[in-house]
C-alpha cells in the first residue's frame, strides 16, 4: 500500500470547458479533456465517471497517466456535481448517461470507441451508458456500488449497515436540512469510513470537495441521485428482460479492501456475458485516490484487451 499518494497534479495537457446541453440553459456540464500525446496509436477515449460525494477531482492523479498510454481521457462533472450546473431533475442514471454520451459525441467529437470507467454512482452511470449505447462502448469497467435492480441489491444488500445512507438520502428535504452548514463533517465521515489508505484523500482534498458541495443546490443534487434509485432499479430490470445480458466486455472494478467487493462479481455477471473481476490493491472505496498507480495499471490492462 502506498504510504503517501501524489500531492501534485500533472495537468499540463488538460483542457477544461463547459457545454450547455439543453435549450433552456438548465444543464451545463464541466469537463476535463486530456488528449493523448502525439503520435498516438489509437483514437480511443477513456471516459471517467465519478461518484458521490466526489467530482471529476477524484481522478486528478490518473487522468494524465492514462492519457500517456495513448488514450484521450475525458472526465466530466455530471449534472449536479462539481462545476456543472445544479438542475431541478434528471438524476436517474439513464438520463445522466445520455448527458455524457451527448457531451462526447455531439460536442467533443469522440471517435474510435469509448472505454467507460465508473466508480460508486459513476459505476451505475457507466452501466447505463453501456446498456444504452453498446455500439459506442468498447468496454465498461464499473463497481464500488450495489446496482439498483440487480439481485444483490434487491435481496437486501441495500439495507445492510454499511448502506444506511441509501435510506437517509432518499428522504425528502430532511437530509438537506440536517447537513446544511455541516457539509465537512458529513462528507469527511464518508471518506474516512470507506477508505483503506487514508493518505489517499488529504485535508486539502477534503477542502476541495467541501467547497464544491457547499455550492447552492449541490447537496440536494447529490441526494437526488439516491432518490432516483427506484426508477433506476425498474429501468435496469427492464433492460435485462428486454435485451438480455450485454455483450459489451465488462469488468467489476473495486478496491481489494472494499465491502462492495462481495457483490461485484454476481451483479456484473447478471448483466454481462463477458466479465472479469478487477481489484485495485491496497484500496478501499476510493480506488483512484487510494492507489492511483494500481488503478491506472488495472484500467490499462483491461482496456488494451478490447
Amino acid at each position: 500500500m502506498p504510504s503517501l499518494n501524489p500531492t501534485t497534479i500533472e495537468d499540463s495537457r488538460w483542457r477544461r470547458g463547459n457545454i450547455i446541453l439543453d435549450s433552456t440553459n438548465d444543464v451545463r456540464l464541466h469537463y476535463i479533456d486530456c488528449p493523448a500525446p502525439q503520435p498516438s496509436n489509437t483514437t480511443e477515449t477513456i471516459l471517467l465517471i465519478h461518484g458521490f460525494p466526489q467530482t471529476s477531482y477524484q481522478f486528478r492523479h490518473v487522468i494524465s497517466a492514462l492519457s500517456s498510454a495513448g488514450y484521450r481521457v475525458i472526465a466530466p462533472d455530471y449534472r449536479g456535481a462539481g462545476e456543472s450546473s445544479h438542475p431541478k431533475g434528471g438524476f436517474d442514471k439513464a438520463t445522466i448517461a445520455t448527458d455524457l454520451h451527448t457531451l462526447l459525441h455531439d460536442h467533443l467529437d469522440a471517435k474510435g470507441g469509448v472505454h467507460v470507467v465508473g466508480q460508486d454512482i459513476g459505476g451505475m452511470i457507466a452501466h447505463a451508458y453501456a446498456f444504452q449505447y453498446p455500439q459506442d462502448t468498447k468496454s465498461v469497467m464499473w463497481g464500488e456500488c450495489p446496482l439498483p435492480g440487480a439481485k444483490p441489491y434487491e435481496s437486501g444488500f441495500r439495507h445492510s449497515p454499511g448502506m444506511w445512507h441509501f435510506t437517509f438520502h432518499q428522504q425528502m428535504d430532511l437530509p438537506e436540512a440536517l447537513v446544511y452548514g455541516r457539509e465537512k463533517i458529513y462528507l469527511k465521515h464518508f471518506y474516512d469510513r470507506l477508505c483503506v489508505n487514508p493518505a489517499g484523500i488529504t485535508p486539502w482534498d477534503i477542502d476541495v470537495y467541501v467547497t464544491q458541495f457547499q455550492q447552492p443546490g449541490a447537496m440536494r443534487c447529490g441526494f437526488e441521485l439516491y432518490r432516483a434509485f427506484p426508477q433506476d432499479a425498474e429501468r435496469n430490470k427492464g433492460w435485462l428482460k428486454e435485451k438480455g445480458r450485454s455483450k459489451v466486455p465488462a469488468a467489476a472494478l473495486d478496491g481489494d479492501g472494499s465491502l462492495l467487493l462481495q457483490v461485484a462479481e454476481e451483479q456484473t455477471r447478471e448483466y454481462y456475458e463477458n466479465v472479469e473481476v478487477v481489484t485495485v490493491e491496497g484500496s478501499g472505496h476510493w480506488t483512484a485516490e487510494e492507489n492511483p498507480d494500481d488503478f491506472v495499471k488495472k484500467v490499462l490492462d483491461f482496456v488494451k484487451k478490447h
